[in-house]
């Protein structure tokens, strides 16, 4: 297996290198005005370890795949382009109005609490930018009025002389019939063709999104729309610099939905939070092949900590309607929080609440934390570990990055004044704040999913999850934390074994069990034609990046609910065809063992009927997926090597400094094991083990941090 996988995140990019049996990883920061620089430099270390140049790699490598937060930033910065709305008339004030509560999602916890003094968020599309057109369909995809074409040019022309530079088209129940979104378009494309220079896109809602809804259908399309140009330049530069360095196949996306696909086969919305998910989908191949048990994924990077669940037996969760920033949207996306926490996190004094605050602002990669000594002024939990004497200055990132501890100290000092402390318990307090932070937002998590934190293995990776892992799982109840091999790029490995997939849903509303009737589903045709158009759709897309039809597989889901609820959850059938009410009933059963486990028993009711309100088909070709080893401590335990070093070190709760061993990458040998304080540093990233923790090597360069009875 030769590939590339690359997490553009926004401090660091990833890089994860397969080349045959050896596997590399490396870092650069992010060049934010040219993501290919900071590619370039990326491959260019993991070249120079291979000792290979880097045109060599990039022509025998079967594919290369990139995870990227572009779109995510463009959507938090508002730097997309000025989108237009074409929406059936009557429903003009869909968006404007957001269901009514559209001020609350999205919001931290500690805002969601008390709505009214929430801020709605800045409009994506402005109301002098939304136009409508007589027309309409019903809820069973019969056209009750034609649309009015020359009322429609007229509202185009309205659009692009107000500005647009981007158009969606989201018209109601267009899901159940597309035929005058696919005329609007048609109408478009003769009044502005797209080869005008400067033409404007337009996005058609019912291809970003197969299920009802008119707002998050259109909200979504609205985001697809922003982030179009955004990613369609900055991905396409990227193949650029592929191809002007000698690969020539088709550069591969990661998707939020645990897939990738071409370039030409993707949506722009579904490059958002891409790089975490790959994080999480390797987090479930390590469950998988591990023996690991249930999961919680901490990814602390730069910008931000990424949160996601994996129960035992590598089974992640999603959300098919999901918050993206401020915005609810309806795409299958692997379940997902974030939280402004990372080593770039700035650290500062709130006046109006009188505390320390750390983020969620970041220093990013530019100018980044002041100890990089590249014009950052403010202080950061970088800045906070350095000064506590965890991070070597003169062996940061491989050494490619030299940390300034005079920096530091002056961009503490404000806080020291304010505080009236020295800087070491400035840094301290930063520490203790950043860790208590990240850790409340997993517990959070896991209650919310009816879980208990010590049932969960802590997984923490990204740059700065293993600094952290100890002072995260102390404040979060975890008792054991695992540092995955790869950690500090364990987010583009990740992406190294994602397959090629496509998503596509419909919704439905199929009575499997008829309350009032008291009959079991039977129309197995309609079921069945449904499914058949789903795998067409998904078979149409892979054939189109050039895979073969006989490597094509589906997988068959169903969201079903009780008729008493509202609560819908996803099941995946053991079938892709219902052929008797045999098959139906084995699919209730399903249902009743899957609500039972995760709900209780309490909330098994099908006497209320049981109804199915979407089928999804997702459809894929397998690749060659990471093999991950027992990641069990081995039960042959070896002598502790001797430190390379000491250092004086700050640890929360305890007074003054502590002599700390430190370790270098002879520590990684299974069977390692060491009593905290100590500091690990193979090179890749620092493994901080806190006093009352010992640290124990497993399989592949993993690493276990275990809380002392």
């Amino acid at each position: 297996m030769k590939r590339i996988a690359v997490d553009i995140g926004g401090t660091f990019t990833d890089c994860f290198v397969c080349w045959g049996g050896r596997f590399i990883q490396s870092k650069a920061l992010t060049t934010h005005q040219n993501l290919a620089l900071g590619f370039n430099e990326a491959l260019d270390e993991a070249c120079a370890e291979l000792n290979v140049d880097r045109r060599t790699v990039l022509s025998e490598v079967d594919s290369v795949r990139y995870a990227t937060t572009l779109g995510t930033n463009a959507l938090i910065e508002r730097s997309g382009p000025r989108v237009g709305l074409l929406i059936t008339q009557g429903f003009d004030s869909t968006v404007p109005l957001s269901r009514g509560r559209g001020y609350a999602d999205g919001l931290p916890y500690s805002e969601a609490r008390d709505l009214t003094r929430a801020r709605r968020p800045e409009p994506l599309v402005s109301i002098p930018l939304i136009r409508h057109v007589r027309e309409r369909v019903d809820y069973k995809g019969d056209v009750v009025m034609p649309l009015d074409e020359e009322a429609t040019r007229r509202a185009i022309r309205e659009l692009v002389d107000a500005g647009a530079q981007a158009i969606v088209v989201a018209l109601v129940n267009s899901t159940d019939n597309p035929a005058h979104e696919l005329r609007v378009l048609e109408l478009f494309l003769q009044e502005y063709p797209a080869q005008m220079l400067g033409a404007v896109p337009m996005i058609l809602s019912h291809q970003v999104v197969g299920r009802k809804g008119e707002y998050v259908r259109a909200t979504s399309a609205i985001i697809d729309a922003m982030l179009h140009s955004t990613m369609y330049f900055a991905m396409t530069s990227l193949e650029q610099n592929l191809r002007d360095n000698g690969y020539s196949k088709p550069m591969l996306l990661v998707h939020n939905s645990g897939g990738m696909a071409q370039l030409n086969s993707t949506d722009a919305l579904q490059t958002v939070h891409s790089g975490p998910v790959a994080g999480i989908h390797a987090a479930e191949t390590l469950g998988q092949q591990g023996s690991v048990g249930n999961i919680i994924c901490g990814d602390m990077g730069g910008t931000s900590f990424d949160i996601g669940i994996v129960a035992e037996g590598g089974h992640k969760h999603y959300d098919f309607n999901p918050v993206v920033d401020r915005w609810l949207v309806s795409v299958p996306m692997v379940h997902l929080v974030t939280l402004g926490a990372g080593g770039g996190s700035i650290a500062r004094y709130d006046t109006v609440f009188q505390a320390l605050q750390v983020g969620p602002q970041s220093a990013g990669s530019d100018p980044g934390p002041a100890c990089y000594d590249r014009g950052g002024l403010k202080p950061t939990v970088t800045d906070a570990d350095l000064l506590l004497g965890y991070l070597d200055p003169a062996n940061y990132a491989n050494g490619r990055i030299k940390l300034n501890v005079r920096r530091t100290k002056q961009a503490l000092e404000e806080i020291c004044d304010t505080l009236d402390c020295d800087a070491i318990e400035a840094a301290r307090r930063i520490k203790l704040l950043a860790d208590a932070s990240m850790a409340a937002g997993l517990v959070r998590e896991l209650n919310q999913r009816g879980y208990k934190p010590d049932n969960f293995v802590f997984l923490a990776y990204g740059g700065n999850g293993p600094l952290h892992a100890c002072g995260i799982a102390a404040q979060g109840g975890f008792d054991r934390v695992l540092a995955p091999p790869y950690s500090s790029v364990f987010s583009a490995s990740g992406g190294a074994g994602l397959n090629q997939m496509h998503i596509h849903e419909k919704n439905t509303t199929l009575a499997f069990y008829h309350k009032l009737l008291q009959t079991v589903f039977s129309d197995f045709p309609t079921f069945n034609a449904i499914v058949e158009e789903l795998e067409d759709r998904g078979r149409r897309d892979l054939l189109r990046q050039g895979v073969r039809a006989e490597d094509v597989e589906h997988r068959l889901e169903l969201d079903m609910r009780y008729g008493m609820q509202r609560m819908e959850i996803a099941l995946v059938a053991p079938k892709l065809r219902i052929e008797s009410q045999t098959d139906v009933l084995d699919m209730i059963q399903i249902m009743n063992d899957e609500f039972a486990r995760r709900f209780g028993a309490d909330t098994v009711s099908p006497e209320s009927g049981i109804w199915v309100t979407a089928v999804r088909v997702v459809s894929f070709v397998r690749s060659d997926a990471l093999r991950f080893d027992n990641m069990l401590p081995p039960a042959r335990k070896l002598a502790t090597p001797a430190p390379v070093t000491t250092r004086q070190c700050h640890f929360p709760g305890h007074d003054g400094a502590m002599e700390t061993p430190v370790y270098d990458g002879a520590a990684l040998e299974p069977g390692v094991v060491i009593e905290g304080p100590a500091i690990v540093n193979p090179g890749a990233t620092t493994y901080l083990v806190e006093p009352g923790w010992r640290f124990e090597s497993a399989a592949q360069g993993a690493v276990w941090f275990i809380k002392n009875a």
